[in-house]
């Protein structure tokens, strides 16, 4: 395999004018976004892409070229690189200005800043023990089971996969109960509403953090916020509350997807077997392929060159991303590429980008994996007979750039009693 370098060769036309960019934003994309990937790996390792209306970005769909961006000092993670944000091109209320706009956390830092903050962070999670998370997810799972379980069916993206996640972080980071009612309250109208109330749940969510870090700053206790606080690297309220964010954004909405996604899997891929007692192939196997076949964050993970600075694939095609640029890393694209992609190995194969690469790897992935395989395995133990409620060609994915997520997933079962 080539390794992209750094070259003096001059920019390609299209690479510096964002003409013929694909929308990665609408129904057409959302229905078949392999296509779209396909066809711009076709054109070279990175094109141009739309992510809303007049939003433009550099896409990298090589496997290879998207670990060279990924691990190189040449692309930094600092938003406020970001020339069209930064000279008023792109309006502060744009629906993807609370994904790519910089904040004080791990995610936009670099060097001795990311390391500081990414240190606290992953210090932080050592400390989470495993057994007691399995125990949040199983709590909170049978509580959200007993809700519907009487009724005989649920849509188990909107009853379970995506409500789940933020009562396992409350418990997670010690959030008293009415912090954790007013915090799930805001996610719901950040997934659920239009841009202005999405906005809103935002404003309530980050009241909701910083409620939380006075209240632990003054009495800290054996949880996730605590010893944020307490670090050595002496984090001050406003970056405890932007770490607390990252950590929430990335174990909410593609923990949703990731769960949903697998239990589709599970439902409808007869390697699973119809009987989902007794299926050849195990829970962790189909959360492992759908971080190859469908990642949770399909398109994510935004650097900017530092410097214009050319991309080169193995078959020695280049595309040059000007400096000021996002650029995002298609890990659905790269998983998918056919020079690597894991092939029929994929429950054996963990070299997928789905949690990224390089200094950014996510630092939740093991967090995030017990949460998904215990709450799956929780459903099917409660529900063992559960079937899919509708035909697999009816299911409908959330359109947008970023995630790859289900609208619903709805389910039959004989109804069972709360426990």
């Amino acid at each position: 395999m080539t390794t992209p370098r750094h070259s003096a060769t001059a920019p390609q036309a299209d690479a510096l004018c964002p003409v013929a960019a694909t929308a990665l934003h609408g129904h057409r994309f959302a229905t078949d976004p392999d296509s779209a990937y396909a066809a711009l790996r076709a054109r070279g390792p990175a094109h141009w892409v739309e992510l809303a209306p007049g939003v433009e970005a550099v896409l990298v769909t090589d496997y290879d070229v998207a670990l060279y961006v990924l691990r190189s000092p040449y692309f930094s993670r600092d938003a406020r690189r970001w020339a069209a944000m930064a000279e008023g091109r792109v309006p502060v209320d744009n629906q993807v200005v609370p994904m790519m706009g910089w904040r004080p956390s791990l995610l936009f830092a670099d060097g001795e800043r990311h390391l500081r903050l990414r240190t606290s962070v992953d210090d932080t999670l050592a400390r989470v023990n495993p057994h007691r998370l399995r125990r949040y997810v199983q709590r909170s799972a049978s509580a959200l089971i007993d809700s519907f379980g009487p009724e005989g069916a649920a849509d188990l993206v909107r009853g379970y996969a995506d409500r789940l996640p933020v009562l396992v972080f409350a418990q997670l980071f010690g959030c008293p109960d009415e912090i954790a009612g007013r915090m799930a309250a805001a996610f719901g109208r950040m997934i659920d509403a239009e841009p202005a109330a999405a906005q809103q749940g935002s404003a309530d969510l980050a009241r909701c953090l910083g409620e939380l870090v006075t209240s632990k700053r003054r009495t800290p206790g054996a949880d996730v916020t605590s010893w944020l606080l307490n670090h050595s690297a002496a984090l001050s309220d406003e970056e405890t509350i932007h770490q607390l964010v990252a950590l929430l954004g990335a174990g909410t909405a593609p923990q949703s997807a990731w769960i949903s996604t697998s239990v589709m899997l599970l439902l409808t891929d007869d390697r699973f077997g119809h009987d989902l007692s007794g299926g050849s192939l195990t829970v962790v196997d189909a959360l492992n392929e759908v971080l190859w076949t469908r990642p949770p964050m399909s398109n994510f993970c935004f650097h900017y060159a530092v410097a214009d600075h050319p991309l080169r694939d193995a078959r020695g095609r280049e595309f040059a991303v000007p400096s000021g640029v996002p650029v995002l890393v298609s890990h659905a694209a790269a998983n998918t590429d056919p020079a690597v992609a894991g092939g029929g190995e994929l429950a054996a194969n963990h070299s997928h980008l789905a949690f990224s690469a390089g200094p950014h790897l996510c630092p939740a992935r093991d967090t995030a994996g017990v949460i998904a395989e215990a709450a799956i395995e929780s459903l099917l133990d409660r529900l063992p007979d559960m079937e899919l409620d509708v035909p697999p060609e009816r299911l409908a994915w959330r359109p947008g750039p970023f995630h790859r997520s289900l609208t619903a997933l709805p389910v039959r079962f004989p109804a069972t009693p709360a426990r």
